[in-house]
């Protein structure tokens, strides 16, 4: 499959994988907060940084039922009603420019999560370069056509997709006009466990789509996105905050700056351990064959001594011939009086 550009960054096999700083709603409604977080995404290494475009009255109805209650009791906003919760975790859209203009002075890449059309209108004047689609907006058709008219790059998380959702999702964007789509293996809990996550999925959703593939991963640490790595996931996104304690409605499963520093490079290093299918001595291992084991003679013989267990040895260094040939030396004679310590060759023998 093809590399894309995202924002001027190549994404692919050959690349180190694409780290992004999920912001959300860890602004704590303070745009100084925001930047701060911005300055901190910067200074970890990661590569974008992504925001949510929403607002209570986008995303839902203020009506006090049931059916607008977060009543999960394993919720982190247990207890919240939906347009309660948007309100908290919005970020107001006359943030958005100055947070993208940081974002470009530090070498960030800004871009945005739209959650319906009219978010994306606005994005859309703000020169975001590619867009990132939800999973809870995954099964959102008339979004993603709207999204892929721009003819810009969509990242797509899959959570809760099933495999013929997907391939609807798919469809519609690369019919609406998208040729760049990314999609991100997600588990949509917050936070994930690791034995819910299930990236064996990725090379499979990979060679099934022809695309790039990625990683949302929403749980705790590095591990599973380090491991994601090996499977071909050159996109890793993670929630990010300057610090937990702070509190924020995603920080219980936010990355502070210097696990996002570890992130990037521990991901670094796995993509560099890939390599390709080879084997045999690598040119750093030549020079460490002479430390392998090879025949020797152990003891001063002369001429027409016989070689036996007590003077030939499989020993290190690897100057001598394979231990393979152990067994056909046996009984040999020498040709030469020959000192212990001297390597084992043809040359020595009758």
């Amino acid at each position: 499959m093809n590399e894309i550009n995202l924002g001027g960054k190549m994404i692919g096999i050959n690349h180190p994988p694409f780290i992004i700083a999920e912001m959300s709603g860890n602004h704590n409604q303070s745009l100084e907060r925001a930047l701060e977080i911005v300055e901190a995404a910067a200074e970890s290494g990661a590569h974008a940084l992504k925001i949510q475009t929403y607002t209570a009255d986008t995303m839902t109805l203020n009506i006090d039922r049931k059916d607008f209650a977060i009543d999960d009791q394993e919720s982190l906003w247990k207890g919240n009603n939906l347009y309660k919760l948007y309100q908290q975790a919005y970020t107001p859209w006359e943030w958005h420019k100055p947070i993208f203009e940081r974002c470009r002075e530090l070498g960030l890449i800004p871009f945005s999560t739209p959650f319906d059309e009219t978010a994306v209108d606005f994005l859309e004047q703000l020169n975001t370069p590619f867009y990132k689609i939800a999973s809870f907006e995954n099964n959102h058709i008339p979004l993603i056509k709207k999204v892929a008219s721009t003819g810009k790059p969509i990242i797509i998380s899959t959570g809760m997709a099933s495999l013929a959702d997907l391939d609807e999702t798919v469809r519609a964007a690369r019919k609406a006009g998208c040729e760049d789509i990314v999609l991100l293996k997600c588990t949509s809990t917050y936070p994930a466990t690791p034995e819910n996550t299930n990236i064996i999925t990725i090379p499979h959703m990979r060679d099934l789509f022809n695309c790039q593939v990625g990683l949302s991963d929403h749980t705790m640490g590095i591990g599973v996105a380090v491991a994601s790595v090996a499977l071909g996931a050159t996109v890793i996104e993670k929630h990010f905050t300057i610090s937990r304690a702070d509190g924020g409605v995603d920080s219980a499963f936010s990355m502070e700056p210097h696990e996002m520093h570890s992130l990037v490079d521990e991901t670094k290093k796995a993509w560099q351990a890939l390599g390709a299918v080879t084997y045999g001595p690598t040119e750093k291992e030549k020079n460490s064959l002479k430390f392998r084991r090879s025949l020797y003679i152990t003891k001063d013989l002369k001429a027409g001594d016989v070689l036996t267990k007590e003077n030939l040895r499989v020993i290190r260094p690897g100057y001598g011939l394979a231990p393979k040939y152990y067994e056909q030396l046996l009984g040999k004679k020498a040709a030469m009086d020959i000192k212990a310590g001297t390597p084992a060759d043809w040359n020595i023998l009758n």
